[in-house]
């Protein structure tokens, strides 16, 4: 899933110049996810969606929500632009392959910063389009909070859900006979852990992902959890 190979050492200029495009595509493939949790968030939580008012269960709703965000994760890495800059998509991701050496420093500082803007530009559109019913409880920017198990419980969740990602990435990635399913896998596991884990943590793995929306909700409590135990469990 790492495109830019660490060989040799190289400025954050030579950097921009030559690796921008795998840069923007960052941008583009989490701002998508994001625009894509925005639109089925709404559709299925908004008490004022015909979708919602229509499936009256919010563990089946949760369940399409995990199939959605699945598929949009597996569309986003195995489209021309997310081979191409291997769809990290994801700080802690990124900061995994720079220290396992398969991502140059500099690439790598691009890289989330690519993510954490492209995030929040994904957010910023939905609220854009669809207003109130994006902005305001329950959907609330999709925010990624503990559930009633509280903080402790979360960041346990949100470490072991992300080692176990990085585990299969690399594991599979690895096998020569399994790696082309390395997407299938990841997005396998997005769709088992918001069907599953999302009520202890909101299900984030991602910094930048979890940034994009407690920004414009102005969440800030706890929101250390989600900068923390991605990054520590996929390391």
């Amino acid at each position: 899933m790492a495109i830019i190979h660490a060989e040799g050492s190289r400025t954050f200029g030579w950097a921009l110049a030559h690796h921008w495009p795998e840069y923007l595509i960052e941008a583009w493939g989490l701002g998508l996810f994001m625009i894509s949790a925005g639109v089925f968030g709404t559709l299925l939580e908004y008490p004022g969606s015909p979708v919602h008012q229509a499936i009256g269960d919010a563990t089946t709703r949760r369940v399409l929500m995990g199939v959605a965000m699945g598929l949009t994760a597996v569309g986003i890495i195995y489209s021309p632009w997310g081979q191409r800059s291997g769809a990290h998509l994801n700080p802690a991701v990124t900061l995994t392959f720079w220290r396992l050496g398969k991502v140059r420093g500099a690439d790598a500082l691009f890289y989330v910063l690519a993510q954490f803007a492209g995030g929040m530009l994904g957010v910023v559109l939905v609220a854009q389009i669809i207003g109130h019913a994006f902005a305001d409880p329950p959907v609330r920017f999709v925010v990624t909070t503990p559930g009633e198990a509280g903080w402790r419980a979360a960041l346990i969740a949100e470490f072991f859900i992300s080692a176990l990602l990085m585990f299969c990435v690399l594991t599979i990635s690895n096998a020569n006979r399994w790696a082309r399913l390395t997407g299938l896998a990841a997005g396998a596991l997005v769709t088992a852990y918001i069907t599953l884990e999302a009520p202890v943590s909101g299900m984030s793995m991602n910094p930048a992902r979890s940034f994009a929306s407690a920004a414009p909700a102005d969440v800030r409590h706890d929101l250390w959890i989600y900068f923390v135990a991605p990054p520590l469990g996929m390391l």
